[in-house]
């Protein structure tokens, strides 16, 4: 039977893609539906039909899965940040698992993966410290401030999300009164115009230290009495930074390089474990730092540090797993291509007063090599994390030619992972254990960490 855009069919869904979306057949045809769950029965409408699969949208859950659970939050299927929402948290583990081991298998050719448990969250709601609010209009004209519907630049007004940190929710309501009653617009991207963009916030979970920040299209003087919004921001327990962010590009990057502190410090400080880091708002900080700690631990555990070892951590960003390293190895030395990424690394070294940590600005696959051939001081571990585009080819040939004892590569892409590390086990290393950490609970992305150990040849 060949099937068209607009028919309806009834599924079981029996499988799950990687961007959550369940997968099942009628007549052979396969149809991937968002939001439905593996044992869902249902009923989809084709929305898109190719020779033997197509896409549908979810129309009537005929026949409930045992997995599926109702989301906490009502905009769970029109935004894009939750995709898994509607699923048990215990499934969500599995399918994250599943998906890192799936790539290992498929992109690096891996069998017989050494793979522990996967590590899950103990909050799964409010976890994230670091939140970016579009603001716009409605169909009707009415200012919101929200999340973007998936895959589009509509905004789904909601200012009080399930993930991010509770503090955000009267933060973001504060700003919008502000807005109102000072007749402030909101940005326009189509025609480039009105004023306010974004409104970022930062929470430091273990300092209870609040950054809000207002990307604007234009200047801090165009924000009419900013310091009557100040004097509601201050009334929140913790305020310990108000900024704006000029931000006048046609483009959809959320910050601009320029910053002005209207009220309170420049930054806010946090930690991951026992390590201070200050955050500006153009750092680069995980966003979930109860996990992260659980990660970076796993990291440090896999580059089994003595004391006596020297270690390059590439791509550092701000030096958040070089001053963990740093606690175990005898030096340090962290590489990063943005030079306020590494002004933030160095000045949280100091911050934790640690000297057995030196960072450089540049290329990996330059940086690496020229010190090598500099001082001629070889590596015993080195650790990357690179985006999620992976690492650089150059870069993955300079660490066959350091070949160091171990690699301990972090990754939130598992797709990438399995590509470079096929690259690296194809001949000088093997795959030792891997390590699933969740740390973005009802979303498809995932962390891993894997250890590789240099064969004796």
């Amino acid at each position: 039977m060949e099937f068209r855009k607009n028919d309806l069919v009834t599924l079981e869904i029996e499988d799950c893609g990687i961007d959550g979306e369940g997968i099942g057949k009628a007549d052979g045809f396969t149809v991937f539906v968002k939001d439905a769950v593996i044992g869902d029965t249902v009923t989809a409408k084709i929305i898109k039909a190719k020779k033997n699969y197509g896409y549908g949208r979810l129309m009537e859950v005929l026949k409930p899965s045992p997995y599926r659970v109702e989301p906490k939050c009502e905009f769970a299927r029109q935004c894009g940040g939750c995709q898994l929402q509607a699923l048990s948290y215990d499934q969500q583990l599995v399918f994250k698992t599943n998906k890192v081991k799936g790539h290992l298998e498929r992109i690096g050719g891996f069998t017989d993966i050494p793979m522990e448990p996967i590590i899950g969250m103990d909050e799964l709601f409010h976890y994230r410290n670091k939140a970016q609010f579009p603001v716009g209009y409605d169909k009707e004209g009415n200012l919101v401030a929200g999340f973007y519907a998936g895959r589009t630049h509509s905004i789904v007004a909601n200012t009080n999300c399930a993930i991010q940190a509770k503090v955000t929710h009267p933060i973001v309501e504060k700003v919008l009164a502000y807005m109102r009653g000072n007749k402030i617009s909101a940005y326009d991207e189509k025609n480039h115009s009105g004023l306010i963009r974004h409104i970022l916030t930062r929470v430091g979970f273990t300092t209870g230290e609040i950054m809000v920040c207002l990307i604007v299209n234009g200047t801090a003087k165009q924000l009419k009495n900013i310091n009557k919004l100040v004097d509601k921001l201050k009334e929140i327990e913790g305020m310990t930074s108000i900024i704006v962010n000029t931000n006048t590009d046609k483009t959809n990057k959320i910050l601009g390089l320029h910053c002005e502190t209207v009220w309170g410090q420049d930054y806010i400080e946090d930690y991951i474990g026992d390590i201070k880091y200050q955050i500006g708002p153009l750092s680069f900080y995980q966003v979930n730092p109860q996990q992260t700690k659980v990660l970076y631990s796993k990291a440090l555990e896999y580059a089994d540090l003595k004391g006596q070892e020297l270690v390059w951590d590439l791509y550092c960003g701000i030096g958040t797993i070089s001053l963990f390293l740093a606690q175990k190895a005898k030096q340090v030395y962290g590489v990063e291509i943005i030079k306020e990424a590494i002004d933030d690394a160095r000045r949280n070294a100091t911050l934790n007063h640690m000297d057995n940590v030196e960072f450089f600005v540049g290329k990996a696959e330059e940086i690496v090599p020229a010190q090598y051939e500099k001082t001629g001081i070889h590596p015993d571990v080195i650790v990357v994390d690179p985006p999620r585009k992976g690492c650089d080819a150059a870069l993955l040939n300079t660490m066959l030619d350091m070949a160091p004892e171990r690699i301990v590569y972090v990754s939130c892409d598992p797709a990438t992972l399995a590509r470079d590390l096929k690259i690296l086990c194809a001949e000088k290393y093997t795959l030792e254990k891997v390590a699933v950490v969740d740390q973005f609970s009802h979303s498809v992305h995932v962390e891993s960490v894997v250890l590789l150990q240099r064969k004796n040849m």
